[in-house]
């Protein structure tokens, strides 16, 4: 009997992006989705991480385990923060998609730059570095850039915009760290867009490594399947 797994998205294009991601890492695994794009607009509105918002995602975890998931990915790191706060309060494990690149990027540098696109999501990032940095017991320094503009070119599908501001400030970007962070899965499909020349450092992004991380606590999951 095959595992299953559920991931929560607040963008619906995340299916896309992680489909064939599962599909390659883990096509053992049943993996549904489920797509809540309405904290996404409270929070692009200025809405704080509250206690309802913690609430509401815990509710989608719990109706991912009622559908048979056994174990619940966050994609969206926005919303990363709310994820420790509920883990006690579900019976299947929870993890945030990019705990396990936070980790990647404690292992390979100090000097840790971190691309964002969406303002959202500079705060979160951020501080899971600086989580994962203490964990460690490392030293780091954190430079955090945010493609201002970016995200709303993407949400109104003009990629070509999105591309362009992205590629521009990675660019600058990779000149200056030993490591870079994507904090957002959409800009990963541009990493290789990128000449290796203008990628002299290793360019982590959060869905391949999360999906990895997701397949190693399902295979650590004990029962007969």
């Amino acid at each position: 009997m095959k595992r299953t797994a559920a991931m929560v998205h607040y963008f619906s294009r995340q299916v896309q992006l992680f489909s064939p991601i599962v599909a390659e890492v883990m096509p053992d695994v049943e993996v549904f989705h489920m797509v809540d794009e309405g904290m996404l607009r409270e929070l692009q509105a200025g809405a704080e991480l509250t206690e309802r918002m913690a609430h509401r995602l815990q509710t989608l975890v719990s109706f991912a385990q009622e559908s048979g998931a056994e174990a619940v990915m966050v994609t969206g790191s926005s919303f990363g923060p709310l994820v420790p706060r509920i883990r006690d309060r579900v019976g299947v494990p929870v993890l945030r998609v990019d705990e396990a690149m936070a980790d990647e990027a404690m292992r390979l540098g100090t000097n840790i730059g971190v691309l964002a696109t969406a303002q959202a999501t500079v705060g979160p990032t951020t501080r899971l570095l600086q989580e994962r940095a203490d964990l460690a017991g490392k030293q780091v320094n954190i430079e955090m850039v945010l493609c201002d503009g970016a995200f709303a070119a993407l949400q109104r599908n003009d990629y070509p915009a999105h591309d362009a501001m992205v590629k521009k400030e990675l660019k600058e970007l990779v000149k200056r760290a030993e490591v870079v962070v994507l904090a957002q899965a959409s800009i990963e499909r541009i990493v290789a867009q990128l000449s290796d020349s203008e990628k002299p450092v290793p360019i982590l992004a959060s869905p391949r490594l999360g999906v990895r991380r997701l397949k190693e606590i399902l295979d650590n999951l004990g029962g007969s399947h």
